[in-house]
């Protein structure tokens, strides 16, 4: 016997990792390596939005350079993402104006509980090889405790990282500006970005619970579907 009913099955979780790539770029050397990691995370199979983060003033022809057909990120960019890898160069060792600013606009979904549970990743460029670079990292990733989140350096996990040195992310130094980037770099960003792509797609699938009392304390997936257990 026929039977015509319609069979109501909820959809499967959507299983593909969603990468943010956010930068601030003023020479056009951070952009360069977001663009390594952005296409290096898709090639692992994720979904990538590369973003910038809005420029602070008028821009010079390096900045505007960088920014050429990219995105202005917006919070709307971290919350879909399961995980966020934040490029900024080095401003005294620390992070610069224009991503600390698009960082302090998160406050809102920081305040709801939105940012946690996520992982996040960082990568950097300096003038000179000891110019800043680590501890410009290490400075982004104290927002990255802040949010609750999952911090995935690429640490001495490759070959590659042995030769660029960095364990805390991706750093370029360009030499006042006469050094491009270059194998070492990209190759170190392969590194990170398939390390991300892979801890998310391992977090995507375990289900979180936050504790009673927590804003968004039901439990739930990283970017995926919702389901008691």
């Amino acid at each position: 016997m026929n039977d015509d009913r319609t069979t109501l099955v909820s959809p499967e979780p959507d299983s593909t990792v969603k990468v943010a790539v956010i930068y601030y770029s003023a020479t056009g050397h951070v952009a360069d390596v977001a663009r390594e990691l952005a296409e290096a995370a898709e090639k692992a199979g994720a979904e990538v939005r590369l973003r910038r983060v809005a420029d602070i003033g008028p821009q010079g022809s390096a900045s505007a350079a960088a920014a050429d057909g990219i995105g202005v990120a917006a919070a709307g960019d971290v919350l879909w993402a399961d995980a966020v890898l934040l490029g900024s160069p080095t401003r005294f060792g620390n992070i610069a104006a224009q991503l600390a600013r698009f960082i302090e606009s998160l406050g809102g979904a920081w305040k709801r509980q939105a940012l946690a549970d996520k992982i996040y990743s960082g990568f950097t460029s300096t003038s000179s090889p000891h110019g800043g670079n680590e501890s410009t990292l290490l400075a982004l990733m104290n927002s990255f405790h802040h949010f609750g989140g999952i911090v995935v350096t690429p640490g001495f996990t490759h070959p590659d990282k042995f030769v660029d040195g960095n364990p805390y992310g991706t750093a370029h130094h360009d030499g006042s500006g006469t050094l491009p980037v270059g194998d070492v770099t990209r190759n170190a960003a392969r590194v990170q970005a398939e390390r991300v792509v892979r801890l998310a797609g391992v977090l995507k699938a375990t289900p979180v619970r936050r504790p009673a009392g927590v804003p968004g304390a039901a439990p739930l997936r990283t970017g995926a579907a919702v389901r008691s257990p």
